[in-house]
């Protein structure tokens, strides 16, 4: 018996020394230094904002917020942003949250993304749970539509009870932002007009103005503020993040991405100063839709 444990014991270590040298996920900071988990948690308690850029299929990105919030809810009060819910459905949000409508009666009054089950609803469960506020941060999808094939100015024309779900207007614009330059010369665009690629980074600086200026009317005093966007929505210290700073400076914010590459356990030197935290995902990692 005593040699079958010894023999159980050498499987299991092997195993665990085997899973260390095949790592999911590799943490770094902006300088590309290897940087554990303990320090992240660290540095969290630290500001009044986070912006945690996900790939919106990948589930290592998903299981780490969940982690990340669980730990930090263990640290500091919390209030949780989305992305993925549009602001025009937050009564159904607090509904839910409050305890007053069950999943099935949310599925049919807010607008879900299709792996909201698999991806979020952990996130907004653990909320609820522990009665913690979640914003639903984003513009509504189809005024953001409604920017990409007109522009700004047709948002002139929503009544005063739709702009309460869009950030003031007009909003601050800068064209010349690296995010929103490389977003007009991507592959797929290719086919569109020439007014139709102009309006393209519109439409994202919509959503990213809305999401920011969502955010500072849900954060609380004494409340650390997690929001969960696409990485791209705060990569590099731009989209949500420019807006934030523009609309109030003295915030204390630090962004976390990920990044999809063919060697976690090296850092890849193009993703220098992408945020401020860098989570390098396997790139063969399977993905949830």
């Amino acid at each position: 018996m005593k040699y079958f444990f010894i023999v159980l014991l050498s499987f299991f270590s092997a195993l665990s020394i085997h899973a260390q040298k095949k790592p999911a996920y590799k943490l770094f900071n902006e300088k590309g230094k290897s940087k554990s988990y303990k320090k992240l948690l660290k540095e969290a308690g630290k500001v009044d904002i986070i912006l945690f850029g996900e790939h919106h299929n990948n589930p290592i990105s998903h299981w780490l917020q969940l982690e990340f919030t669980n730990d930090m809810a263990k640290k500091i009060k919390l209030v949780l942003g989305f992305e993925m819910l549009e602001q025009d459905n937050q009564d159904e949000i607090n509904a839910y949250i409050e305890g007053k409508i069950n999943q099935k009666k949310l599925d049919t009054v807010a607008r879900l993304w299709r792996n909201y089950k698999t991806d979020y609803k952990p996130l907004v469960d653990f909320a609820k749970e522990k009665n913690i506020s979640v914003c639903a941060s984003n513009i509504p999808r189809r005024y953001a539509k409604k920017v990409f094939k007109y522009g700004f100015k047709t948002l002139d024309s929503l009544t005063e009870n739709e702009k309460k779900w869009v950030a003031p207007l007009p909003i601050p614009y800068d064209s010349k932002l690296p995010g929103y330059v490389a977003m007009t010369k991507m592959q797929h665009m290719n086919h569109m007009s020439k007014k139709m690629k102009e309006n393209m980074p519109k439409a994202q600086a919509i959503k990213d103005a809305t999401m920011a200026n969502g955010i500072l009317e849900c954060k609380k005093e004494g409340h650390l503020f997690i929001h969960f966007n696409g990485s791209y929505h705060s990569d590099d210290h731009e989209g949500i993040m420019w807006y934030l700073k523009k609309y109030n400076p003295s915030l204390k914010t630090l962004t976390i991405t990920t990044v999809s590459v063919n060697n976690v356990k090296k850092f890849d030197a193009q993703n220098l100063g992408k945020a401020d935290f860098i989570i390098q995902v396997d790139k063969d990692m399977t993905t949830t839709y």
